[in-house]
């Protein structure tokens, strides 16, 4: 274990709210004598003289007075979270009981915890590397089922494995150009340009796949902007409520009821939408509706996803143009809604004048709801989202550390045709090297690793 800090730490793991249990973690070189201070056994022994990795049954006191009934768990390191010395005093969920048992460890000599510095200790003392204590926050974030898994394949060293891979393959030919040219009469690179070439566009197709899967990996991570359009009374604020599950919206049969963003967070089959209702696109003269129209353009311009609804039971018009020239060059589904009436628009209306799926939809009797579940799925990940193998990029800072080294070894592709001296080579070999480890935390700035482990919670 590298014992990179000296001092004690302590807070409160769990929520600070009423529940059934509350968690205080103490984690450093003292945490034992932090413990022996505040516990007390039923047998009487202290802590410190306990075994690893076990659970014991006894009381938090200070100065004589017992302040809670508690489960004491041992954990020596490296081996426990931080991969030093913990104790985690497992209580009653009572706001007062954590607070007290936390100020008795404070008192007894442990400081409080800065927001990560759990998972932080654990990094620098090599109990995980930088992507795995970011995956601990996405763990703590996953708005779905498929964020959560994901999370966790990254916690346990999906995106590591691969980097570490990748990173292993293009430090032997940094290695091998390196011994060959200080070592020319027994290490020859006759014929390595065209080897060299075959590794390079090998770890630039990995890359590149990870690099394509971080779209997706966003989208698991944190949900679709969905907004949705249309003139009013085409049924957008119907649409939310059916999705919700509960009237979010208000609905009413006079026009430019919805005059300002109503957003709610949905699942569809694990996927996360954040859903915005907007007002209906038209000509209007009320200026607070007029604003609410202005709204409705400007989240439509960064939108993931724009649901355009259509009032099968009225006539195109102009607001319906404007409406496809703001979705033209946007990811879209058109719905033809009211297609339980007698329908005046149909596919073929639209057919040639939006470059999107058609989907009919009756939002007052839920139907074409499935189909619409169908066309999300396909337009953001190809149909199915697969945990056999797959791994999801969800990380911003991972893309562009990926980005950098794609760029690299492309520099060597070209430094290849062009039969520059092998020394070109390792320049750029090198660089990729240094990118890809910058996700998992080698040759990153102290600023940079303080600003990840300052979007912790504190206790974590």
């Amino acid at each position: 274990m590298s014992e990179v800090y000296e001092d004690t730490i302590a807070a409160v793991s769990t929520a600070m709210a009423p529940g059934g249990i509350g968690i205080v973690r103490i984690s450093g070189k003292e945490a034992f004598s932090v413990g022996d201070q505040i516990y007390r056994g039923k047998n009487g022994k202290k802590l410190s003289e306990q075994r690893a990795n076990t659970v014991h049954y006894g009381f938090v006191e200070e100065k004589g007075e017992r302040i809670d009934e508690v489960l004491a768990v041992i954990l020596k390191g490296p081996h426990s979270y931080t991969g030093e010395d913990t104790v985690e005093i497992d209580c009653h969920g009572g706001v007062l009981a954590m607070k007290r048992i936390l100020e008795a460890a404070f008192r007894a000599g442990a400081r409080p915890a800065q927001p990560g510095e759990f998972t932080r200790r654990a990094f620098l003392n090599g109990r995980m590397d930088l992507s795995q204590a970011e995956a601990v926050m996405d763990l703590i974030q996953a708005k779905n089922e498929y964020a959560l898994k994901n999370s966790l394949r990254q916690l346990q060293g999906s995106v590591r494995q691969e980097i570490q891979e990748i990173r292993e393959n293009i430090l032997y030919e940094i290695a091998y150009i390196e011994s060959a040219l200080d070592d020319p009469e027994h290490m020859s690179l006759d014929g390595y340009r065209e080897r060299l070439e075959h590794t390079v566009k090998q770890q630039k197709k990995r890359i590149e796949k990870l690099i394509a899967g971080s779209g997706e990996g966003k989208f698991l991570q944190e949900g679709i902007k969905t907004v949705i359009l249309g003139r009013p009374n085409a049924g957008k604020s119907s649409l939310l409520n059916l999705l919700a599950g509960e009237e979010k919206a208000i609905v009413t049969e006079i026009e430019g009821t919805t005059r300002d963003i109503v957003e709610e967070q949905i699942n569809l089959r694990g996927i996360t939408l954040r859903l915005l209702d907007t007002a209906g696109i038209r000509e209007s003269e009320s200026r607070v509706e007029q604003i609410g129209i202005e709204r409705a353009k400007e989240q439509a311009k960064d939108a993931d996803l724009i649901l355009y609804m259509v009032d099968s039971s009225m006539p195109l018009d102009e607001n319906d143009e404007k409406i496809m020239e703001l979705i033209r060059e946007k990811r879209a589904i058109v719905l033809l809604n009211k297609n339980d009436l007698e329908r005046k628009v149909s596919e073929k209306d639209l057919e040639g004048r939006v470059e999107a799926p058609i989907v009919s939809v009756s939002v007052r009797e839920n139907r074409g709801i499935e189909e619409l579940e169908d066309q999300i799925q396909e337009l953001f990940f190809h149909g199915k989202i697969s945990f056999n193998d797959e791994i999801y990029i969800t990380n911003l800072r991972h893309k562009q550390a990926l980005e950098a080294a794609d760029s690299s070894l492309k520099l060597v592709e070209q430094s290849i045709a062009d039969q520059m001296p092998e020394d070109f080579y390792s320049i750029d070999l090198m660089d990729a090297y240094e990118s890809l480890g910058k996700i998992l935390g080698e040759s990153v700035g102290e600023d940079l690793i303080n600003e990840i482990f300052s979007k912790f919670c504190t206790g974590k």
